[in-house]
């Protein structure tokens, strides 16, 4: 297993460890309805691509294919943090989260924030994140419950 940044021509393949995360592993805390409002199949594949390469993420490879994947933004935002659904519980997101923190540490940021679903929310608090406040976003008409999360970290 490797984490590196992404690489041009990789979308579709960040597609769909989005797509499977969400249909195959998020779909136990969200409706048909929500689940297909937030990752629908007929995304328009060059508005994935500007938000990809917008975004400019770290992934996981594992016998060269891409199963994970985050971002972290020069404010310290976490816009997506995604492991495929084909590959949950074997250690991927604590792997990718370290690498995160790590980074953030370097670029001598003093808070995370992400907009967790109810999925990944768990998850997060492993790390110390904590519910600053729960919000409904609303994506092609349906309300999609999550909790803005906040990591306070340490200067110096």
């Amino acid at each position: 297993m490797q984490i590196r940044r992404f690489k041009q021509g990789e979308e579709a393949a960040l597609f769909e460890v989005h797509y499977s995360a969400i249909h195959q592993v998020a779909s136990h805390d969200y409706s048909l309805e929500q689940i297909e409002a937030w990752a629908p199949p007929d995304l328009d594949p060059a508005l994935w691509e500007r938000r990809i390469r917008d975004i400019n993420p770290y992934v996981v490879e594992l016998d060269g294919c891409v199963v994970a994947y985050a971002d972290l933004q020069a404010n310290g935002y976490i816009d997506h943090f995604f492991v495929s659904g084909a590959h949950p519980g074997r250690g991927l997101g604590t792997m990718l989260m370290t690498h995160i923190l790590k980074e953030a540490q370097s670029l001598d940021l003093l808070e995370l924030t992400s907009d967790v679903s109810r999925t990944a929310q768990g998850f997060y608090e492993r790390f110390g994140f904590r519910v600053v406040e729960q919000r409904t976003p609303v994506r092609r008409g349906v309300a999609i419950p999550n909790a803005l999360m906040r990591l306070e970290l340490k200067s110096g």
